[in-house]
């Protein structure tokens, strides 16, 4: 039979139990992200982003890229896709980044994929959302639509810096406010980085960790054709946003969804 003072013991033992913290969730471990962003935008469409990794304790950079956002007064003609490079190669170098996620937004793709030709053994991670990855020798011109290259050699003729801003409603944003905030802040599209080839020797492939993130409520076939490749090769890692949960501004749309994927792949 059980006595009084097991019984006593026995409700003591739980008291102290109850009275224990519960087991904390397990956080990610801190890492660095650089976010690079698209075409026409800025470090600013990173923010809802960043704020989310920064509060997971993460150290996060967004830089604007020459020409454009809060740099948009160094727009000219002299701006090519090795500014770009440059742009996020010296970041790593003056802010001695190491092991970092490295994350590419549209356009970003292509100053990111030069990049990792120089600064490689810095990158862990490397993160293509919605974006490009061109193969070596190709164009920005190369890889757009009839309608961009006749605007874009236009533009040129005229002696034009920047390429003109589109509508927000191209990035198929799900948010009428969220439309209005995108379209307040694109600056014109240096027009040199589309003319420029890339030089690439497969650094990219190198990287230890790679993932493709996939917004099809955007249209547009060379994303549809990286995903593909992407997802047969075991070495990298893919992922589909519904059209309901994002469109092509995915950071802007779903910065909860993207968050997520950034730290489980970082």
């Amino acid at each position: 039979m059980t006595s009084r003072r097991d019984l006593f013991a026995s409700a003591a033992a739980g008291a102290a139990t109850a009275l224990l913290p519960a087991p904390a969730q397990a956080q990610p471990r801190p890492r660095t992200f650089v976010l690079i962003h698209g075409a026409w935008h800025g470090g600013w469409c990173w923010s809802r982003v960043a704020a989310r990794l920064s509060a997971h304790g993460h150290r996060v950079l967004a830089p604007s890229l020459t020409g454009l956002a809060d740099r948009s007064h160094l727009l000219s003609t002299a701006i090519t896709l090795d500014t770009h490079i440059a742009d996020i190669v010296n970041l790593f170098t003056w802010e001695d980044l190491h092991e970092v996620v490295l994350v590419a937004h549209s356009y970003g793709g292509w100053p990111v994929s030069g990049a990792l030709e120089k600064v490689l053994s810095r990158v862990s991670s490397v993160v293509f959302l919605d974006a490009f990855m061109p193969a070596d020798g190709e164009r920005g011109l190369d890889l757009s639509s009839e309608q961009f290259q006749v605007a874009l050699r236009a533009a040129v003729a005229r002696g034009e810096a920047g390429r003109p801003v589109p509508p927000a409603s191209a990035f198929r944003l799900r948010d009428a406010g969220d439309a209005a905030w995108v379209t307040a802040r694109m600056t014109p599209q240096p027009v040199g980085v589309a003319l420029q080839p890339i030089h690439l020797t497969g650094a990219r492939d190198k990287v230890p960790r790679k993932t493709y993130i996939r917004a099809p409520a955007y249209p547009q076939p060379s994303f549809d054709a990286y995903l593909a490749r992407c997802a047969a090769d075991p070495t990298w890692r893919t992922f589909v946003l519904a059209p309901e949960e994002a469109g092509h501004d995915a950071m802007v749309d779903a910065p909860d969804r993207v968050v997520r994927i950034l730290e489980d792949v970082a």
